[in-house]
């Protein structure tokens, strides 16, 4: 039997938000929230569209989430989103208190990594580089047509 269940399964559904956005020229970033391998939460970024700086994929991913679950800790949930949680999204994660993010591409400039590591939950697991390469080249893409 074929277990769809993959990080892969679920970062694809993360770059179908992010192509979303990319659609609606907002920077192309898309997050999925899982809980026990079912997608509760999907998002993209929608700071042009909503004219708010902390519209990002994840925390409207994070109010999705938390509305679904009717609970603002979000434990045993699994963020996936196509690029590195900024410091906001980081900080924002620690309160979720998420069991995992799995992000696709690196944020080398704004990325928490880089900037303030320790911004998460002590127990959130942190994985990147899930589908790295196609995560990076939709953001690339968006960037080249604004030049």
């Amino acid at each position: 039997m074929l277990d769809i269940y993959t990080h892969e399964y679920f970062m694809k559904e993360a770059l179908k938000e992010a192509q979303q956005a990319y659609d609606i020229d907002e920077v192309p970033v898309g997050a999925v929230v899982v809980c026990n391998d079912r997608i509760i939460a999907r998002a993209h970024n929608l700071t042009e569209q909503l004219t708010d700086a902390t519209a990002h994929a994840e925390m409207q991913a994070f109010t999705a989430a938390s509305n679904f679950l009717g609970s603002k800790y979000l434990d045993g949930c699994r963020l996936y989103v196509t690029l590195e949680p900024c410091v906001m999204c980081a900080g924002a994660a620690f309160w979720t208190q998420l069991e995992q993010i799995f992000f696709g591409a690196s944020d080398p400039k704004r990325g928490f990594l880089r900037m303030k590591p320790s911004a998460i939950h002590p127990r959130t697991l942190i994985t990147g580089g899930i589908m790295e390469a196609q995560c990076a080249a939709l953001l690339r893409k968006f960037f080249e047509n604004k030049r």
